[in-house]
């Protein structure tokens, strides 16, 4: 096995003690995002990280000590950057410069961070595949031929590939944890509220929730204890969390573990397997583990789209080509407008802005979108419940492995079907984070396994606290694909 990469922690660590500097991180990194550009990884580069990472040699130098010094990191192309493009994918942003920096931009940078591209996502980040965006797709570096996942797949290939050790990524119904889960790395979702999203492009603002992608649960500490925290320019978002720290093995002795029935059926053998494993791990280490059930979870598909499309279709009526996007020429006002929409949008981002549009008209309001909010609480209370007797809940983040490019594509259905295993959670607004805990070798390809662990509302710390624990006991493998070992030189120095 080749030797692990560098952790964010790990680079921080060796900037602060002066075997590295943030200017040779800075360089290792783009170098990384050139070697392994045929992944399709990112959007664009920011040109400013230079004078980044040069403000961080002068606060090192100044005396300050920062958590995240010289450390490289990529953000999802709807997370704003001062100075940088941000397309969200799509074509109608192609040449929109963001004038201001994101509150987890801010966070990441003040802790002393060097933001280095924005990350590949499908449009205006509706997709499981990373298929819609309008840079083309990301592609698997365990397989080409497979899709990343999405619509954060940019930001998971990005750690996957070892171009940075952390990334940021955004999650609607699954964003970052099923990319997390097809690349082989971790990817947290925090509870609603838990981290700010003033600065990201909104797609459903009652769901979405940007969340950080790592290799390790020492990382994932680490960007949360940045970007977490009250916002006041974001009125969702809550107070100061707890510190968050990586466990030990210790710490899963006596935690209690449901498992989801209803997440049981339609799996494939080596995702069974792997949950299986999960399972036999948590228990060697002092865990019980039982079974609940979530019985609405059933009708958490149906009611996603029931309300991330209205909230969609009201998000993006703001692209019209007058104040964002490109303006088209045309004889008046409404016919550049819908020439701007039809040439600027993709065909998901015109099908859902559809859909959301009939679920909000007169006559169908109450049938479809009232609807779906009673079930969207009906899913919270089962939640609710189910934790009430366990500390955690346990599904696959998946039901199966990475598909294919183009498996899905003509089929909306099947590709919003991907995501059965994690819209319930952005329903109900509850932390989860994917854990990279196997493979299963499908037509030859070894393909990472991910296993999602959900906490209550608030315990976020729960998740990485439990990641550590299973890293003591060897239940996670979050390796690098072959052919993506970073070579000896590539880490700055």
């Amino acid at each position: 096995m080749p030797e692990a990469p560098p952790t964010a922690a790990d680079l921080a660590r060796a900037v602060r003690a002066r075997e590295t500097t943030p200017q040779a991180l800075l360089e290792a990194a783009r170098a990384r995002a050139e070697a392994v550009r045929d992944l399709n990884a990112l959007i664009s580069l920011n040109e400013r990280a230079g004078e980044g990472a040069e403000r961080v040699r002068a606060r090192l130098e100044a005396g300050e000590t920062l958590p995240l010094a010289g450390v490289p990191v990529v953000v999802k192309d709807n997370i704003n950057v001062t100075g940088t493009r941000t397309t969200c994918g799509s074509r109608l942003l192609a040449n929109y410069v963001s004038p201001y920096d994101a509150t987890v931009v801010e966070r990441l940078t003040a802790a002393g961070a060097v933001i280095v591209a924005k990350a590949n996502m499908d449009e205006f980040a509706m997709g499981s595949s990373n298929e819609s965006s309008a840079a083309g797709p990301a592609l698997n570096p365990w397989d080409r031929a497979r899709v990343p996942g999405g619509s954060s797949g940019g930001s998971a290939v990005a750690v996957a590939a070892t171009i940075t050790p952390v990334s940021l990524g955004s999650d609607t119904g699954g964003s970052v944890r099923q990319p997390a889960a097809f690349t082989g790395v971790y990817g947290l979702k925090p509870t609603y509220g838990r981290v700010s999203r003033y600065g990201l492009v909104a797609f459903a603002s009652s769901l979405d929730q940007i969340g950080p992608f790592a290799r390790t649960a020492e990382d994932l500490a680490l960007m949360m204890n940045v970007i977490a925290g009250h916002d006041p320019r974001d009125a969702t978002s809550l107070g100061a969390p707890p510190a968050f720290r990586a466990g030990t093995p210790d710490d899963l002795r006596g935690l209690r573990v449901g498992v989801v029935r209803e997440s049981l059926n339609g799996n494939t053998p080596g995702v069974e397997a792997m949950l299986e494993e999960t399972l036999a791990a948590l228990r060697g280490a002092g865990a019980s583990v039982t079974e609940v059930s979530v019985p609405t979870v059933r009708h958490a598909i149906a009611a996603y789209y029931l309300i991330a499309t209205p909230e969609a279709s009201s998000n993006l009526a703001r692209y019209d080509g007058m104040v964002y996007g490109e303006r088209v020429p045309a004889p008046d006002v409404v016919t550049s407008m819908t020439r701007a929409r039809e040439q600027g949008f993709g065909p998901e981002v015109k099908r859902r802005i559809l859909l959301g549009t009939y679920a909000l008209s007169s006559g169908y309001y109450d049938a479809y979108y009232s609807k779906a909010m009673k079930v969207r609480r009906l899913i919270a209370g089962d939640f609710a419940r189910a934790l009430a007797d366990v500390d955690l809940l346990v599904t696959p983040t998946s039901p199966f492995p990475a598909f294919r490019r183009g498996e899905k594509t003509n089929d909306p259905l099947a590709m919003y079907a991907a995501d059965v295993d994690t819209v319930a959670i952005n329903l109900a607004g509850l932390p989860a984070l994917s854990v990279p805990a196997g493979f299963e070798t499908v037509d030859g390809v070894r393909l990472p396994v991910g296993i999602q662990f959900i906490a209550p509302a608030l315990k976020d710390e729960l998740l990485i606290t439990l990641a550590g624990g299973l890293e003591g006991v060897g239940a996670v493998r979050a390796e690098v694909a072959p052919g993506y070992a970073l070579t000896s030189n590539a880490v700055g120095g």
